[in-house]
């Protein structure tokens, strides 16, 4: 029988490979022209895609691919946060519906 943290491990990595492809975006955004920010980029896009094959071999694709939806979720509150982009109502209420459609999809009995 699994354990609960076992089942749930793919999802999990998906999350923090969503996490991590937009965190290397992020470095990608502020060093455009500094090869350092660069390299830490393709260094958290890497690792993310690195998460995504391995969260692929122990979860249905149909479960695990949505969940990386959560990266336009990390790349608002980027945005906001570290960006100082402005965060709207309609931005935020379009996230939530994200996070609602993602929480709908990947929740399994």
């Amino acid at each position: 029988m699994e354990t609960k943290g076992r089942r749930h491990a793919g999802k999990a990595m998906m999350v923090m490979a969503a996490w991590l492809t937009a965190t290397g975006q992020l470095f990608w955004k502020w060093g455009h022209d500094d090869i350092l920010y660069m390299a830490a980029g393709f260094l958290c896009y890497g690792a993310g895609a690195v998460l995504m094959i391995r969260a692929y071999a122990r979860e249905k694709l149909s479960v695990a691919y949505p969940l990386m939806c959560l990266s336009y979720v990390f790349a608002l509150i980027y945005g906001d946060l570290l960006l100082g982009e402005d965060l709207s109502w309609r931005k935020a209420g379009a996230v939530a519906l994200i996070g609602i459609g993602v929480t709908l999809t990947s929740y399994e009995r």
